[in-house]
């Protein structure tokens, strides 16, 4: 004799799983399984997904259905299959541009600006880089875009410690990666000269994902724009603002099969 269950579930795991969703359907009674293939229709309605599937470098957002056959005096049989999740949203109705300054009083004074704050997957980021000042010897000047997975038991607190330099707890994670690195300049600038910036998001490698914000305060995934500056003593000077990512709306399911 046996029961037959389907389970949705879907969890955060770092350290050890974080259930957030757990749905259980029996699909049949007990009763004898003779045939070789039975097959046993389902559907899950009105599944609510707050987040999308996500695997990163210390957490994993997983959506997975699980069948299961108890059976009589033997343990059960169970068979799980991972379900894909994908959160489309509008772009934001205030989109203001990225104005950032990196100056050394009487020696530099470099702006920056970019179009938006906030960009979907396949988008473009558009800029330019203004030299009001110039009086030091410049050797190049790159761009890159860099990715913060931070996890661990109060995560969003980690990373208002994080911006502020102050000191983390032994319990948080934060793994960086560089996701594109290139040049966007090469020599002496003059001051007055005016460099565009050009950045193709898709086809980025690395699998770009949409800004993760503190889910369950246990993890959050953040974007920065990353721009470095060399001069011919090889000092650098930075400056980093974070950008938000988002999938582009479209149509989505209702429902599981």
């Amino acid at each position: 004799m046996t029961d037959c269950y389907l389970f949705m579930q879907a969890n955060v795991i770092q350290d050890g799983h974080y259930e957030f969703i757990s749905i259980v359907k029996e699909l049949a009674p007990p009763g004898l399984l003779s045939q070789i293939q039975t097959t046993v229709p389902f559907y899950f309605r009105n599944v609510e997904k707050q987040y999308e599937t996500y695997h990163g470098c210390h957490v994993f957002v997983r959506y997975f259905i699980r069948v299961q056959v108890e059976r009589k005096l033997f343990p059960p049989i169970q068979k799980d299959k991972e379900v894909l999740v994908f959160i489309r949203k509008p772009p934001p109705p205030i989109n203001e541009p990225i104005r950032m300054e990196v100056g050394i009083e009487d020696c530099l004074h470099i702006e920056f600006e970019f179009n938006k704050k906030s960009y979907h997957l396949e988008d473009v980021i558009i800029g330019t880089i203004d030299f009001v000042l110039v009086k030091i010897k410049l050797k190049y000047m790159e761009i890159a875009l860099i990715r913060r997975e931070v996890s661990g038991e109060g995560a969003k607190n980690a990373i208002v410690a994080t911006n502020t330099s102050a000191g983390l707890s032994k319990e948080i994670i934060t793994e960086m990666q560089t996701l594109i690195r290139y040049e966007v300049m090469d020599g002496q600038p003059v001051k007055g000269e005016s460099i565009p910036v050009r950045l193709f998001l898709r086809g980025i490698a690395g699998d770009l994902t949409p800004t993760f914000d503190s889910v369950y305060n246990r993890f959050s995934v953040q974007y920065f724009l990353n721009l470095v500056l060399v001069d011919e003593e090889d000092r650098r000077y930075f400056k980093q603002s974070e950008i938000i990512l988002f999938r582009q709306s479209g149509d989505e399911s209702h429902g599981i099969h």
